[in-house]
This record gives structure tokens, sequence and C-alpha cells, in this order.
């Protein structure tokens, strides 16, 4: 039987982090879930879980929830780091807030709340964090440079994090969802706002990119999984006794990493090519 463990997550006012929480709570874990708009969790306090509020670009706003978690349970056992957003726009039209907001969210804000349960965790001589990648983590595709570079960050953080942690009987997981069908399309689509100036040299591109998010990257057809399916395997993350060290989610994630592990640069530019919409030069 999986002891009942102390479990924050970051994110879940929608999408995975939300359908996460109330698996591990139905399990009977003591889960706190978290989100920036507090007011979004209400029908999960209903529930009787325990709900914070937690904006991971404010530092008060993150060690006030850590440390009312520690408060009431001297640790926390469990943290899922989940709460990010996509950012999908071409490299020369991003200003450098859009790039700073992507990186505070999914990237500094992951790393400073796992800063901020580790000394708990190392007092209580275990714990797990587990951190929400994404294929996005392994390659990059026209109009994906910042995203998907802040989910290489993430991975690369995670790699030398469960070094570093090992030593304290503290485990390190990345888990690398393919496209979910969640609300996360709305997310990314809500940065792909068509050109305004009819002018820009990418105002095509724009319009193609969010069309296919809006309209094509999301579904079963084009190889999504459900919500479910994903939720799936972040509750076995958290409740493994022995986790790995990676979990890829779907098949076309899976498909995904190793054409990119396999293929010279050369053919995996040519398959991303067929399968992202591209510039054209007038």
């Amino acid at each position: 039987m999986t002891p009942t463990r102390t479990i924050l997550i970051t994110g879940c006012s929608s999408g995975m982090g939300r359908q996460a929480a109330l698996a591990l709570h139905r399990l009977g874990h003591r889960v706190y879930a978290t989100a920036r708009r507090p007011e979004t969790l209400a029908d999960l306090a209903a529930l009787g879980m325990s709900t914070l509020p937690l904006d991971v670009t404010d530092e008060q706003s993150m060690a006030d929830a850590v440390a009312a978690v520690e408060a009431e349970h001297g640790s926390v056992d469990i943290l899922i780091n989940n709460a990010g957003f996509g950012l999908h726009l071409p490299v020369e039209s991003a200003t450098p807030a859009e790039v700073r907001a992507q990186f505070d969210t999914n990237v500094f804000g992951l790393v400073r709340m796992a800063q901020l349960v580790l000394p708990g965790m190392r007092r209580a001589g275990h714990g797990r964090i587990i951190n929400l990648s994404s294929m996005a983590g392994r390659f990059s595709p026209p109009g994906g440079a910042f995203y998907h570079a802040s989910k290489h960050a993430v991975e690369a953080i995670s790699d030398s994090l469960r070094l570093e942690v090992a030593p304290f009987g503290i485990e390190v997981v990345v888990v690398q969802p393919g496209p979910t069908i969640t609300e996360f399309s709305g997310t990314a689509v809500g940065t792909m706002a068509p050109a305004t100036d009819a002018a820009d040299p990418y105002a095509g591109f724009r319009a193609k990119l969010a069309d296919m998010y809006a309209n094509h990257a999301f579904t079963r057809r084009s190889g999504a999984v459900p919500a479910e399916a994903a939720t799936k395997v972040i509750v076995r993350a958290a409740t493994t006794a022995k986790p790995r060290a990676r979990y890829a989610i779907g098949a076309l994630a899976r498909a995904t990493m190793l054409a990119k592990r396999l293929l010279p640069d050369a053919a995996f530019d040519a398959l991303m090519r067929r399968s992202f919409p591209l510039p054209e030069a007038a």
C-alpha cells in the first residue's frame, strides 16, 4: 500500500495540474492544489482538498505556500512543478519581456520552488520533485524556440539536481508529455496573435502557426493524448516506490524524441519542415 504523502502541486487552475490534484486526492493523499488565482480552485476546496494561492513568478507567494505546508506537516513529501505556458513566436518577433516571462514561469519559478522545498526534504530524509517538462525539451521546431528552450532547461536542471540530491534520499523525476488534449492548447494559442503589421515578414507564418495549434496539434488525429492518460503517468511518477528518471507520455512524444536522437540534423530538419509551417520569403 502506498503511504499517504503530502503533495504540493503548482498550476492547478486547469489542465494536467488540476487532473493530477484530483487523482491524487482520490487516492487519499494530502494534496495542496495551488494557482495564481485561488478562486479557480473553489471546486477543489469543496471536495476537501487544501488549496493555496501560489504565483511562481512571485518570491513571497512561493515562500508563503511552502511555509504553510511545512507548518502543517513538517515538509513537502512530493513537489509537482506543473505551472507553465507556451510562447510560440518567431525568434525575431519576440520581445525581451515576452522571453523573460516565458523563463520566469517555466524555468526560474520551477527552480525556486525546488530550492524552497529541499531544506525540509533533507531534514525529513526523503522527498520527490516531479518536474513537468515536455517532448519539447528534446527538439525545437520553427516558432517554438523559447518554449522549447525553457523545456530544454528543465531537462538539464533536472539531470543535475537528480544527482545532487540523491545522497539525501530525494528523487527527481521528469515527465515529458507530448501534445495533450487540455486547456493548455488555448494558453499556447493566446501567445500567437497574428501580426498586425502587414509588412511583418512573419505575418503569414504566425497565422499558420496559430491555426495549427488552435485546430490541429491538440487533437487525437494529430497524435495528442487525452488528459486522463497523461494524468495516470503523473500519478505513477508520484506514487511508485522506485520512479524512473523520465516518463515520456504518448507515442508521438516517444517517436519524435527517438527520431531526434537517431537522425542526422539535416534529416530531422527535413522532418520539421514537413511537420510545421515555415515563413515564406517575399
